[in-house]
């Protein structure tokens, strides 16, 4: 088995992940779509805990995006039950391993099969200060947008902030991510080269990386390639390489 073989100190904090591919595994194997699914659930389960055992800060999993609810409704509620099972299953894992779990999106949506476990799970390991695992369920990086915009106007309206105060900094503390380490790598399997409404604010200066590997293939070996192939690259969040190499500020 391939052991990571990267400096610690040129591993990401905080690595996003859009788990692509699991229809497409299943089909070609001539299974139920929810198959796939199944299969990609272990994926998340050796992710989660490889990362963990790396030493990444976070890892934030694009699990159920605004758009999916328009899926077939027998899908959608497959996709339910294996979130219920999830969190669940992988209680003990988390709370035994000082994970802190939290989740981002149009929460409210989601049913009390889910919500409640999500809930309680959260509200548990609150106070961990391991890794922080983000689940974004019923989660879409422009509606994430669009709800940080109201939140400012109702401060503003309210007196609390006046619009000469309104930048960058206060725009992403308004997001649900604000507690988070700067995002600085985003992974995407199956092929597509795309971010599909994910995290798209936060991602303004995070490494891309693509792979043909479908989700419920990947694990912790391609994670391993996924954070060497980070450790290579140099960021320069817009200065020049030869300022990077002079140690200049390269906070994003």
């Amino acid at each position: 088995m391939k052991t990571l073989t990267v400096d610690l100190k040129r591993l990401p904090r905080h690595v996003a992940i859009i788990m692509d591919g699991n229809g497409r595994w299943a089909e070609t194997r001539g299974l139920d779509r929810i198959e796939g699914h199944r299969e990609g659930a272990k994926s998340v389960r050796d992710i989660v805990r490889a990362a963990r055992q790396v030493g990444l800060e976070a890892i934030t999993l694009y699990a159920f995006s605004v758009q999916n609810w328009g899926r077939p409704p027998d899908e959608v509620a497959g996709l339910m039950q294996l979130l219920t099972d999830y969190l669940i299953e992988e209680r003990p894992e988390i709370m035994d391993n000082g994970i802190r779990l939290r989740a981002i999106g149009q929460l409210d949506r989601l049913p009390s099969l889910v919500r409640d476990p999500l809930d309680q799970l959260s509200a548990d390991s609150a106070s961990h200060k391991g890794m922080t695992l983000t689940l974004a369920l019923s989660y879409g990086g422009r509606e994430s947008i669009a709800a940080a915009v109201r939140g400012i106007l109702k401060q503003h309206q309210a007196g609390e902030i006046a619009i000469e105060d309104i930048d960058a900094d206060r725009f992403g503390a308004s997001l649900p991510t604000a507690s988070l380490p700067p995002l600085d790598l985003v992974i995407r399997t199956s092929g597509e080269l795309r971010i599909s409404n994910f995290l798209l604010w936060e991602a303004a200066y995070a490494e891309l990386y693509f792979t043909d590997t479908l989700w419920p293939d990947f694990r912790r070996q391609q994670l391993y390639d996924a954070l060497e192939d980070y450790s290579r690259r140099e960021r320069r969040f817009g200065l020049t390489g030869s300022q990077v190499e002079s140690g200049g500020d390269l906070a994003p």
